[in-house]
């Protein structure tokens, strides 16, 4: 167990959630529960945007509880996927790399093998406009591999993709992922999403992040709470 949420409590006015678990390195995490339960929030104290009012956050033995965002092993990627539109993909993702908008030959080549990787060979030149959601997409998740960090929060990013696309995504950034080991949490409503890429299913409703259960398991015997969410 290597990310450990260690008694984190979390309080903005009427607001409140508490977390207390651990999940494994290289694990596959699905976060869902009600609208407004905290599951966003939850992945903003994993990347450093929110603050605890007490617990701890550790990864791999070391505290990230009071570290700022960009000294965390963390990237995230929210719905807007957060492409500058008046840069070149080559421009956006050499941003993943270093603060610059020309790349070096090296770079240049680290960035054309990530757009190769998601499908978006040849596009390096185009500007986020003259792309497709779905391509939009692909290219935020090749700066995530750029990017190179051990953690990856996914914000529903491929909410507002069809059915279709949205499957196909979720699959290209479970197989990427999973070949570079990186340890995924990633909000979603549907339990079809989690169990299509996850491997646990972290509940958050009624002011609790509970324990994560394999993804088979939370599904075929639910909480009460995922229960009443779901319908059943």
């Amino acid at each position: 167990m290597v990310l450990r949420l260690d008694h984190i409590d979390i309080r903005q006015g009427d607001f409140h959630l508490g977390a207390d678990f651990a999940l494994p390195a290289g694990s596959f995490t699905a976060i869902t529960g009600p609208s407004g339960g905290g599951k966003s929030t939850l992945l903003s104290v994993i990347a450093g945007f929110w603050p605890v009012t007490s617990g701890k956050l550790y990864w791999q033995g070391s505290d990230l509880t009071d570290l700022p965002p960009e000294q965390r092993p963390v990237s995230i990627l929210f719905q807007d996927n957060n492409l500058f539109p008046h840069l070149t993909l080559r421009q956006n993702l050499t941003l993943a790399l270093r603060p610059a908008l020309r790349p070096s030959a090296a770079e240049a080549a680290q960035i054309e093998d990530a757009l190769t990787r998601v499908g978006l060979a040849g596009l390096s030149a185009r500007k986020p406009a003259q792309l497709s959601g779905g391509q939009q997409s692909r290219a935020a998740l090749a700066r995530l591999l750029l990017e190179a960090r051990p953690i990856v929060l996914l914000d529903e990013p491929f909410a507002a993709l069809g059915p279709a696309q949205r499957h196909d995504m979720l699959d290209l950034a479970a197989a990427t992922l999973r070949s570079e080991r990186q340890t995924m949490l990633m909000v979603t409503h549907d339990p079809q999403d989690a169990a299509r890429v996850a491997d646990h299913l972290v509940l958050v409703a009624d002011g609790t992040a509970h324990a994560p259960r394999p993804v088979a398991e939370a599904l075929a015997d639910p909480h009460p709470a995922l229960a009443a969410y779901l319908g059943d």
